[in-house]
């Protein structure tokens, strides 16, 4: 099963008076959709965008293993545990929540920031583990990145025009794309749209131009 989202679908959010835009694919605060609540352990798929001196100010997590991935300009954290990290284009942070932490996301650069966080719920388990904090610096292309409390492992793709990207033949995949533009399968896919596979094999996304993949394999 191919399900194509649009990204002019997602609904919108944040405090634009604030400098803070918001673009949600799931079901989110005080926007409830019973419908779409969640793919697989995935739980949000936020394009985020804070301007200059904006950001979120300190609030808490607990059992949900949030990945960031910065499109334009540099994010700056902070948490309870005392972890730092001033994420730029190209690196992947992850923060697990496990049991409760609290952080701060600003914009502390001169130019607007851009990225796209993604939180997915973890494995069943007993007891919640100890959070946990992670940064990997200028992550390379087709390397992956294993989120292992929730299962999942991240693929960047940054695909020249005309070339081909294999699919994991995963139970669950989520495709984001970031920029460029593909098809899969018959579909156009554009910066923002995202594909939840399931049970897909042999699928293969096309660059009509030069793009940028999220690919989620997923349980």
């Amino acid at each position: 099963m191919i399900d194509v989202r649009r990204g002019a679908d997602r609904h919108g959010g944040g405090e634009p008076a604030a400098g803070i835009s918001t673009r949600h694919a799931f079901s989110f605060g005080e926007h409830y959709d019973p419908d779409n609540l969640r793919f697989g352990p995935v739980l949000a798929c936020n394009e985020e965008t804070l301007a200059p001196g904006a950001g979120f100010d300190e609030h808490p997590h607990s059992h949900t293993e949030i990945v960031t991935w910065v499109v334009e300009g540099e994010l700056t954290h902070r948490d309870s545990t005392g972890a730092t990290g001033l994420v730029r284009p190209g690196d992947v942070q992850h923060l697990g929540a496990g049991s409760g932490i609290r952080h701060v996301e600003r914009n502390d650069g001169p130019v607007p920031l851009r990225f796209v966080q993604t939180w997915l719920a973890p494995l069943p388990s007993a007891d919640a583990p100890e959070p946990s904090y992670a940064l990997v610096k200028g992550i390379a292309d087709s390397t992956p990145y294993a989120v292992p409390a929730a299962g999942a492992v991240l693929h960047v793709r940054r695909p020249g025009a005309g070339e081909r990207v294999a699919v994991p033949a995963a139970e669950h995949v989520y495709v984001h794309v970031v920029r460029g533009d593909l098809r899969l399968d018959g579909e156009e896919l554009g910066p923002g749209d995202a594909a939840r596979l399931t049970g897909e094999k042999d699928l293969v996304l096309v660059a009509g131009s030069p793009g940028e993949l999220l690919i989620w394999e997923l349980p």
